[in-house]
């Protein structure tokens, strides 16, 4: 008989961030998932459920993470936000098309 047996690991990380996601904070995020990304974590969780407000830069640095992520084989999921216009931002960029969304 002939086995072969493979354990598959897939560290999955989850980041939620319950404060504005701006100019001013997106460098901390790019920088932690940064670290993450050269430990050789490609599957996040980034829980926007109680982010108050996100701009352009917090969405450079999800579309960079994901861009990143699924050229090593793995994916970024995005937790639904509460705060309605943190929604119609996501929305009007078509991110809750590009991200698989959780909770919605």
């Amino acid at each position: 008989m002939n086995i072969t047996v493979a354990e598959q690991i897939h560290r999955t990380i989850t980041i939620a961030i319950k404060d504005r996601l701006d100019v001013v904070t997106a460098p901390q995020l790019k920088a932690e998932v940064e670290r993450l990304l050269e430990e050789g974590v490609t599957e996040f969780v980034i829980d926007l459920a109680d982010t108050p407000f996100m701009d352009s830069a917090g969405m450079a640095v999800l579309v960079t993470l994901l861009r990143r992520c699924r050229m090593k084989g793995g994916n970024v999921k995005l937790v639904w936000p509460h705060a309605e216009p943190v929604q119609r931002t996501l929305t009007l960029t078509r991110f809750d098309q590009v991200f698989e969304i959780l909770g919605r």
